[in-house]
């Protein structure tokens, strides 16, 4: 499916949020994700279900000192 994964357009795989994280590599736990401009709970990432055309803002928690 198409969908625009900030600000790029990339063809993936994931059915969902979490399925998204894994195709790209990146962890649930330290990735905040904003879809169709709303933030997505980490909890809820399994059951967000993606859709042709989704817009996606992801950031990653980056800790450090």
């Amino acid at each position: 499916m198409k969908l625009t994964i900030n600000g790029e357009d990339r063809e993936v795989a994931g059915g969902t949020v979490l399925a998204l994280l894994a195709e790209l590599g990146l962890n649930p736990a330290a990735t905040v994700v904003e879809h169709n401009h709303e933030i997505v709970e980490r909890a809820a990432y399994q059951e967000t279900a993606l859709a042709e055309g989704d817009v996606l803002e992801l950031v990653r928690i980056v800790g450090g000192g």
